[in-house]
């Protein structure tokens, strides 16, 4: 049995889910006369990932994993369910004159839907019959198959893509989804179908797996595999009669904190204009916890700050990480006065700062540091 998830790499439970003997080997490109006798069933495992809890086979994928096969083909009623999606998608997300890219577009059964809504489809395919017949439509596809997450495609980066019913195929799951990820635009957004899984166990549907499947997606697991390969999911669905598990997910960007520098350059300037009011050195900071610490080296007090107090006797007699002030104990407030103390002690410093106005000199400045800035008399 495999040891590790196709999606996490975690662990797989030690017992299997399930075994059926003698099943299909494939659910396309099936036996004929000539090659009948010598087929053979296959014995699938179902196991189940003690990490991320995706449900998968115990099974190498089929030899045509990378091509798409619609045997049903565009049935009236999927038509008139694909233009609607694929209408409420574009407008959604403003994609009309936009790239949207079919990961595994078969055919091109949904791409002439997709350029309908308004999109420009593009559609990327491994079965070169498949890519030749769309091809002869008019339709913009390329060979090939995306399972690096480096693989750049042509005409790359795209706005959109849509990857519907492929994905449980795949051996590599986050491999694929990474490799999407980094040929989209960075406010890229996608639509990503598969099986639904949670049916399948409320319906107790057992004839369900196949050795084409090698991938078996709830909600939560769906949204599991595209959150940690690089998609926010907007919301996950289920759809057309509760047979598909539908997402629509939008490409993680980094975040922004550039509001921290602002933050800090308002609190340095805060800081400093409050220190230079008394004397060279006749400022104190209460409190060497690890806040404190980095406010010190952040707003440059080093050679600012004549002591830090701090009611911790291990810290006492040491100095502070990187801007080298000494630590001190209370009593020093007594013994070797100040003009004014920052109180840096996070949920303790009102009770700090209520100590020192009522235990030492009434005329010491006390200043509380808040994450909205300095609070002082």
């Amino acid at each position: 049995m495999a040891a590790r998830c196709r999606l996490c790499q975690r662990p797989l439970f030690d017992r299997p889910l399930a075994r059926y003997a003698n099943m299909p080997r494939v659910a396309q490109f099936l036996p004929d006369a000539s090659t009948v006798d010598a087929d053979r069933g296959l014995d699938l495992v179902v196991c189940q990932c003690s990490g991320c809890g995706l449900v998968q086979l115990d099974s190498e994928p089929v030899h045509y994993y990378k091509d798409v096969v619609r045997a049903a083909g565009l049935s009236a009623e999927m038509r008139a369910f694909r233009e609607a999606q694929f209408a409420a998608f574009v407008s959604r997300f403003a994609l009309a004159g936009r790239k949207a890219i079919e990961i595994g577009c078969g055919r091109g059964e949904y791409l002439s839907v997709l350029n309908a809504a308004g999109a420009a489809g593009h559609g990327l395919e491994h079965a070169e019959a498949s890519v030749a017949a769309c091809v002869a439509q008019g339709l913009r596809v390329t060979r090939g198959f995306v399972d690096t997450a480096d693989q750049l495609l042509p005409d790359a980066p795209f706005h959109a893509f849509l990857i519907l019913n492929f994905l449980e195929h795949l051996p590599d799951p986050g491999g694929t989804l990474r490799g999407i990820g980094n040929n989209l635009a960075d406010d890229g957004v996608g639509l990503v179908e598969v099986p639904n899984f949670d049916a399948i166990l409320r319906e107790r549907q057992f004839a369900e797996f196949m050795s084409d499947h090698l991938l078996y997606f709830t909600a939560a697991t769906l949204t599991t595999a595209l959150t940690i390969n690089g998609f926010d999911v907007l919301e996950c669905s289920e759809q057309f009669h509760g047979y598909i598990l539908s997402a629509v997910v939008r490409k993680r960007a980094a975040l922004d904190l550039s509001a921290f520098d602002t933050q800090q350059s308002r609190q340095r300037e805060q800081v400093h204009a409050f220190i230079r009011r008394f004397g060279p050195r006749r400022v104190a900071v209460w409190g060497a916890g690890h806040q404190a610490l980095a406010i010190m080296a952040l707003l440059d007090l080093g050679s600012s700050i004549r002591y830090v107090v701090d009611s911790a006797p291990f810290k006492q007699g040491k100095f502070t990480p990187a801007t080298h002030i000494p630590i001190v104990a209370p009593e020093q407030l007594a013994s070797d006065p100040v003009d004014a103390v920052i109180v840096i002690a996070g949920g303790y410093a009102d009770e700090v700062a209520r100590t020192v106005r009522a235990k030492y000199d009434p005329g010491l400045k006390v200043a509380i540091w808040r994450e909205s800035g300095l609070e002082h008399a």
